[in-house]
């Protein structure tokens, strides 16, 4: 798995292996694990993807905080990685909390296909 420091680099190796599908299917998947209401077709466009998800997840910790702090629990994204946050801008962290829960949807994916 390369490092993946951004989200075109996230979306660029989900492409080259083939795997943007799966991505998507386990975003979901774990979307609707926490009760989010907010689902992607799998031909959703990576700026499309990037953009609905992060508006919800401003949502989230704009109206229903205990959701989005459960959506962070079930995806699996650090606490520390949260605490790292240095923005005091609910948009800037909607942006920066995107990023994260891709990427480590991503590494659930990238893993599974490596060793299953």
């Amino acid at each position: 798995m390369k490092l993946t420091e951004n989200f075109d680099a996230i979306i660029t190796e989900s492409n080259e292996l083939g795997l943007y599908t799966k991505l998507i299917y386990q975003l979901n998947k774990d979307l609707a694990l926490a009760n989010i209401e907010l689902s992607f077709r799998e031909d959703v466009l990576p700026t499309s993807l990037k953009l609905i998800l992060q508006e919800k997840i401003y949502q989230l910790i704009q109206e229903k905080f205990t959701d989005y702090l459960n959506l962070l629990y079930i995806i699996d994204v650090s606490e520390e990685k949260i605490k790292r946050l240095t923005s005091h801008d609910t948009l800037e962290i909607s942006e920066q909390v995107t990023f994260l829960v891709l990427k480590r949807e991503w590494q659930k994916v990238w893993f599974k296909n490596q060793y299953s």
